[in-house]
C-alpha cells in the first residue's frame, strides 16, 4: 500500500495515507469530536509548530538510535535525547497536557515518543523528570492510547 514501504501506513476504505502528520489532520477531520487540532488558527499553527519542531529535534534523534542501537553514534544520540527531554521537563508540569489544558494531536507524537523509551535505552529516573514520568503515567493510562498500541508496540513496556 505504501510506495516507499515504510510505517505508518493508514489504510481506510479507498484512502491509503503514509505520511504521518497528513495521518494525524485526516483522522482530525474524520472524526471531529473531540477536535485534536485546537479550532483557533494561531493555536492551530503553533501545534503545528509543535509537531514540526519534534520531529525534527526527537524524532531524528530517535531514528539515528533505532537504525543501528548499538552502533558507535547511538550513545551520543542517547544523551543528546535524554538531555533533551530533560530541559523540556519544567514545561510538562505546567499544564495537564503537553503545553495545553486539553488533550491535542501534540500529546499523540509526544506520547508516542515516550512509550518508546525502554527501546530505545533511555531511563528517566533523575529527580528532574518527574513531571515527565506523572505525564507519561497520565497519557499511557488513557483507553484511547492503549487501544492504539499495536501487538508489538504493547510488548515494549512488559
Amino acid at each position: 500500500h505504501n510506495p516507499y514501504n515504510e510505517l505508518p501506513t493508514l489504510v481506510d476504505r479507498d484512502l491509503v495515507l503514509y505520511e504521518a502528520d497528513i495521518m494525524m489532520e485526516y483522522l482530525d477531520e474524520r472524526f471531529p469530536h473531540p477536535p485534536l487540532l485546537p479550532v483557533y488558527p494561531v493555536a492551530r499553527a503553533q501545534s503545528r509548530l509543535m509537531m514540526y519542531r519534534i520531529a525534527k529535534d526527537w524524532c531524528s534523534l530517535v531514528d539515528g538510535i533505532l537504525a543501528d542501537p548499538n552502533g558507535r553514534q547511538a550513545e551520543g544520540l542517547r544523551k543528546e535525547f535524554k538531555e533533551s527531554l530533560l530541559a523540556t521537563a519544567p514545561i510538562f508540569a505546567e499544564k495537564p497536557f503537553f503545553m495545553s489544558d486539553e488533550f491535542t494531536i501534540v500529546d499523540c507524537c509526544v506520547a508516542a515518543i515516550l512509550w518508546r523509551l525502554p527501546v530505545l535505552g533511555i531511563e528517566l529516573n533523575e529527580a528532574a523528570a518527574k513531571p515527565i514520568l506523572r505525564y507519561m503515567d497520565s497519557m499511557f493510562a488513557r483507553e484511547s492510547f492503549k487501544e492504539s498500541l499495536s501487538e508489538v508496540e504493547a510488548e515494549m513496556r512488559h
